[in-house]
This record gives structure tokens, C-alpha cells and sequence, in this order.
């Protein structure tokens, strides 16, 4: 019998699809296309956050299976803590966006709005029950379902662009899923089942599991836009209308990290140490260099996406640290790894939404991603500039926000991973923590460019000139993201022991204590202890006192304030004068130009255009050999058999009756 969560998730689910269906039944009433997807994305979150939250509470594992279509495969669903911490994330930004969709979605009217509706629900319906579905079957219908969708929402502006991104993704998702399906059909080959369950009880020799992980791995480290199979990610993502850029970077890429979790730990054990050494390093360098391209960036969509790329490294550390404690059958550093990743993977979802939202404002008011075209914003749009700044502060691990919150937890277990292990352990825990040190310092670099030259200064063009506040449902939807990026980071006390629960139902071992109070640590408060509202109280109190003691000494002889232009050498003031976001990373670009150079050699989308082109040139060169030599000659065969048989044609309509006559008796005559 479905129990109440899992009627819950149905009904999220379901809802999902009401919406979808409705968007399709008022396509010719866009108004109301619009208003019923978004209201189906509210009430569908809504649901799935209450179905999920009583499992990811410390509740039992909820588990339903029943027949289903195919007699192959029968329909489970198990919700566990993973599957519940998806579930909510997928569920928390879904409402969010659906709530800011109300108001954005009306620049696309007469567009096809209601298929963006449509699309949108269904992508979001796919997420939510590829996380909850215990049945590679299903699993992989799922996928691609999501897979399709979102390449759907990715060309919908129809521009050349917009198409160039979509093929990409395209080609990159379903090469990913090949190598998926092949990892599930060896596991499949060996158990005689497709249920998950008898993976995990499978016994695979080392090198299978092996091949299986290594098959899973790239496979979903495509999804998740991991360094060198991310070139999709900054063409896709800025192309799809902003809520739907905000779920894909906030959610569709986590699906990555979820499958490699899923495959890696839940199905395979994490049995070698190699396998999180992997992981590790290669979410390390997707930090670095999805960081630096970001730096790079003028448009600022781009810039967002590969700080997605960025972040999916951070949680690929915190994944890889917590697969070596697997390994080594430390189950503090597994779960303090894994805590780390969980708690990231939330924390980004919240403010890389956020980020894409903001970015989805400006873009609705001024028209325009170039940065270059931007400034003066937050004199404009001042809601709007505030929660940019909240995301922006965020990302760039500053305490006491969310972001530095799951990044402290990142170099904790890199920490505890440097203390213990062999040699090629406790040498790639330093190096892990330089990379993610160095990862921050750009971090915040890239934010302080994309805040600064899109909000600061002067208007440089006449739409941002031109710009006003976004409409309130967009401006309560960030400033809602704004809050939980602040009670994510002030409240860590309270969310990391949820995650450490999260990580404990993966290890098999008890929860270690990582909160006291308003403290969390890393497991053991002699290695290191933070309280984000001891650190909120500091930070506010170091300009406040000072201010008030000025105040409080001096009364009302405080100097007057005096305003004017600055000195621009005798010339007149220009916008141009500013700083601009390709001279504000110059020297960057010029310190690292080699791994600039790395990103052309990586991008995959030259080859596949030039694989393409080949293709089309072939079947060119190729056409006419098939017509002079098999068309061509079939037709003159059959012209040359019709002159042949001409005679036969008198035009006498009693011969043509004795043809017929004739060729019955003789059908007759072959027959019998």
C-alpha cells in the first residue's frame, strides 16, 4: 500500500503532468497556458517538498512496487534519504522559478508560450521521478525524457544560436546515455533483473565493477557538465529562457552527480580507492577551469554557466573525498566528504538559481546578457541588485552565507583526508585544498566583475538606461532565494546534521555528530569549529561599533557629506571611461592563457559540426553514385520494357476485357 509520502509524490508528479497537459489544452489561450503551468509548478513543489522532507528528517526508507506496463520490468519506487534530498532540491527551486515564471513567461507570448509550459513540466515531472524510480528500466526512460525536454526548452527562441546549442546538448546527452545504458546492461547481464536492488546485490569482479563505474561515471559526468565533457553547458544553458537556465543549472546537472552517487556508492560500494581519486580529480580541475572561462566571460548567462561548471567540481571533490573513506573503510572522512557534497549541492541550487533569476530580470528589462551593454542597475532595479548581490556574496563562499558554509565542510574533509591514508592520499588531500583556495579567490573575482560592471557605475546603453524594477512575482521569487541563501548559511547548525544524515544512509554507519548548539565540525570539534551566527553577530559589529562610538562622540558635529563628478582629466564624463568586464580580466586572461587555450582544444562542439558537415558531404557525394548507377538504370530498364510491351496497347476496350480474361485463367491455372 502507498504510504502518505509517496501519495504525496505521486501527486507532485502528477501535477507536473496536469500542468503540462493544461499548457497543450490552452495553447490557443496563452494567458491561461501561462497561469496553469505556473500554478501547476507551485502546487507540484509544494507537494514534493512535503513528501520528501519526512524521510530527509531521519524517517524510514519508503519503498512501493507494483507490475507496471512492461512485464520486464516492474515499477519501484524507493524513497530513501538520497532520492528525499533530490527530490526537495528539484521541488524548493521548482516552486520558486514556477512563482517567478508568472510575470516572465509574458515576454513570450505569441511565441509559444503554452509549449513553454508544456516542455518545462514535463522536464520537471522526469526529474522528480528518475530520482524516486528503483529500476534501471524506468530509470533510463526517465532520462531521457528529462534529456529531450530540456533540449526542447533550449531551442526555443528558434535563432540559429539557440539550434547550434541545442544540436550540441543533444549529441553530448544521448552519447552519455549510450554509455549509461551500457553500464545498467552488464549489471542487468549478471543479475537477470533490472531492479536496482539486485544491482546492489550483485558481486562483480573488480575489473567489471570497474568497467561498470568508469562506463557510469563519464556517462553522467556528461549530464553534469563536468570538465572535458562541459562544452554543451555554457552554449545550452544561456540559450533556454532564464527559469528554465535556473533549473538546468540548478537542478539537471545535480541529476549528473546523483547518478554518479547512485552508481558509484548505492549500486557499486565505492570499492576502489582509485575510483574516488578520479572523482576528486577531476572535480578539481572542473573548479579551476570552470572558474577561469567564467572569468573570461562577457555575456552573462555564459559567465553563470560555467560557474556551474565550477561548482559541480566543488561537489565532485566532496564526492570523490567521501568515496576514498569508502574505500578505505573510514566512515568519519566518507561522511564528512559526503556531508560536504550534499550540503553544496543544496547550497548551490539556492543561489545559483538565484543568480540565474537576477540575470533573467536584467534580461527582461534591458534585452541584453552583454555586460558590456549593462551598468548602472542597481540605481534602477535596487530589489533585484540586492539579491544578485546576496547570490553573488554566496557564490564566492563568503561567510556567513550558505556557500562558505559547504565549502568549509569541502576543506575539512580535504583536511581529514591529508591526515590519514597512504602516500597518494595524504599528498592529493593539500593539493585538493589548494585548488579549491585557488577556485575561490577567482570565485570571488568573477562576481565582484559580473556585480560591479552589471550594476555599478553608468548606464551604457540606452536600455539599461531605459531599465526599471522587474515585476513583483520575479522580485519575490529572488528575494525568497535571497532568505534561504542567508538562513542556509546562519541555520548550518540545524542543516548539516540533515546532511550528515543523508551521507550516513550511504556509508551504513551512524550519523557522526557535526552540530552542538549554534557550532557545527567536521565530526570532531578538536579539528576545527564554526558558528555562523557568532561569525553574523562579529561581522555586523566591526563597521556598526565603530560608527556608532563616531556617533555617540561626536553628536551632531559629524562632517557633512559632499557629492560631485569624479575628474575625468578635463573631458566630459563617458561610459566608456568605466572599467570593462574583458579589461577587468585581462590580466587574468594573460597569467592563464594556456588553459585558455585548453578550452578551444576542448570544446566539442567544432568536431561535431565538422562531423556534420563530413556527413553531409558524404551523403552528397554519395547521392549521385546511387542515382547514375541504381535509380537512374531502374528507370531506364523499366522505359525500355514499356516500348518493349507497347503493342499491347490497342485502345480497343474488348481486347483490354480479354487481358483481363486471359490473365485470371492463367492465375487460375498457376494456382490450382
Amino acid at each position: 500500500m502507498m504510504t502518505s509520502p509517496l501519495a504525496l509524490l505521486l501527486a507532485s508528479v502528477l501535477l507536473y503532468a496536469l500542468g503540462a497537459l493544461a499548457s497543450l489544452l490552452l495553447a490557443r489561450a496563452e494567458s491561461l497556458a501561462i497561469k496553469a503551468s505556473g500554478l501547476a509548478g507551485m502546487l507540484g513543489g509544494a507537494a514534493g517538498l512535503a513528501a520528501s522532507l519526512p524521510t530527509l528528517l531521519g524517517g524510514a526508507t519508503l519503498h512501493y512496487a507494483t507490475p507496471g506496463p512492461f512485464p520486464f520490468a516492474q515499477f519501484v519506487i524507493r524513497l530513501d534519504p538520497l532520492a528525499a534530498l533530490m527530490v526537495a532540491v528539484i521541488s524548493l527551486l521548482v516552486l520558486i522559478c514556477s512563482l517567478y515564471s508568472l510575470a516572465y513567461v509574458r515576454e513570450y507570448a505569441g511565441r509559444g508560450a503554452w509549449a513553454m509550459g508544456f516542455f518545462m513540466n514535463v522536464f520537471v515531472a522526469s526529474m522528480v521521478a528518475l530520482v524516486a524510480v528503483d529500476n534501471a528500466f524506468y530509470f533510463l526512460i526517465f532520462f531521457e525524457m528529462m534529456s529531450l525536454a530540456s533540449y526542447f526548452l533550449v531551442i526555443f527562441d528558434q535563432d540559429e544560436e539557440a539550434v547550434s546549442a541545442g544540436f550540441l546538448y543533444f549529441l553530448i546527452a544521448h552519447a552519455g546515455s549510450i554509455l549509461i545504458m551500457a553500464a545498467f546492461f552488464i549489471c542487468y547481464s549478471h543479475s537477470g533483473s533490472l531492479d536496482f536492488d539486485s544491482f546492489r546485490a550483485l558481486r562483480l569482479s573488480p575489473g567489471l565493477a570497474s568497467l561498470v563505474f568508469l562506463l557510469a561515471f563519464f556517462g553522467f559526468g556528461a549530464k553534469a557538465g563536468m570538465v572535458p565533457l562541459h562544452g554543451w553547458l555554457p552554449r545550452a544553458h544561456p540559450a533556454a529562457p532564464s527559469h528554465a537556465s535556473a533549473l538546468m543549472s540548478g537542478v539537471m546537472v545535480k541529476i549528473g552527480v546523483f547518478g554518479i552517487i547512485k552508481v558509484g556508492i548505492d549500486l557499486l560500494g565505492a570499492s576502489a580507492t582509485w575510483w574516488g581519486m578520479l572523482v576528486l580529480g577531476f572535480g578539481a580541475v572542473s573548479a579551476v577551469l570552470g572558474v577561469l572561462y567564467a572569468l573570461a566571460e562577457q555575456d552573462l548567462k555564459r559567465l553563470l554557466a560555467y560557474s556551474s561548471v565550477e561548482n559541480v567540481g566543488i561537489i565532485l571533490m566532496g564526492v570523490g573525498v567521501g568515496m576514498i573513506g569508502l574505500a578505505e573503510h573510514n566512515a568519519m572522512l566518507a561522511a564528512v566528504g559526503l556531508l560536504a557534497a550534499f550540503y553544496h549541492l543544496l547550497n548551490h541550487a539556492v543561489f545559483k538559481g538565484l543568480l540565474f533569476l537576477g540575470a533573467g530580470s536584467i534580461l527582461y528589462r534591458t534585452h541584453t546578457k552583454n555586460m558590456e551593454l549593462l551598468g548602472g542597475l542597481a540605481k534602477r532595479m535596487p530589489w533585484t541588485a540586492a539579491a544578485f548581490l546576496v547570490g553573488a556574496m554566496a557564490i564566492s563562499a563568503l561567510p556567513p552565507l550558505n556557500g562558505f558554509v559547504s565549502e568549509w565542510f569541502t576543506y575539512q574533509a580535504l583536511f581529514a583526508m591529508a591526515r590519514g591514508g597512504d602516500l597518494a592520499t595524504r599528498l592529493a588531500g593539500p593539493v585538493g585544498m589548494v585548488m579549491l583556495a585557488l577556485t575561490g579567490a577567482l570565485a570571488a573575482m568573477c562576481f565582484v566583475k559580473a556585480y560591479g560592471i552589471c550594476f555599478s557605475g553608468q548606464p551604457r546603453s540606452a536600455h539599461a538606461e531605459a531599465a526599471r524594477e522587474a515585476p513583483l512575482s520575479m522580485v519575490i521569487s529572488l528575494a525568497l532565494l535571497g532568505g534561504l541563501i542567508v538562513a542556509l548559511g546562519v541555520g548550518a547548525s540545524w542543516v548539516a546534521p540533515v546532511m550528515a544524515g543523508v551521507a550516513a544512509s550511504l556509508t551504513h554507519a551512524a550519523a557522526p555528530m557535526v552540530g552542538a548548539g549554534t557550532w557545527v565540525f567536521p565530526g570532531d570539534p578538536v579539528q576545527a569549529v564554526l558558528s555562523t551566527p557568532v561569525l553574523t553577530v562579529l561581522l555586523i559589529s566591526i563597521p556598526v561599533a565603530p560608527l556608532l562610538l563616531i556617533t555617540v562622540l561626536t553628536g551632531s558635529r559629524l562632517g557633512r557629506r559632499h557629492g560631485g563628478e569624479s575628474w575625468a582629466c578635463g573631458y566630459g564624463q563617458e561610459a566608456s571611461m568605466t572599467v570593462s568586464s574583458r579589461g577587468l580580466a585581462q590580466p587574468i586572461g594573460d597569467m592563464f592563457a594556456p588553459l585558455y587555450a585548453l578550452r578551444d582544444w576542448l570544446n566539442p562542439s567544432r568536431p561535431a559540426h565538422r562531423a556534420l558537415d563530413w556527413s553531409i558531404g558524404a551523403a552528397t557525394r554519395v547521392e549521385p553514385v546511387w542515382d547514375a548507377q541504381v535509380t537512374t538504370r531502374t528507370v531506364q530498364a523499366v522505359q525500355w520494357l514499356g516500348r518493349k510491351v507497347q503493342w499491347l496497347q490497342h485502345g480497343d476496350f474488348r481486347v483490354y476485357c480479354l487481358y483481363v480474361v486471359a490473365t485470371l485463367v492463367i492465375l487460375l491455372l498457376v494456382t490450382v
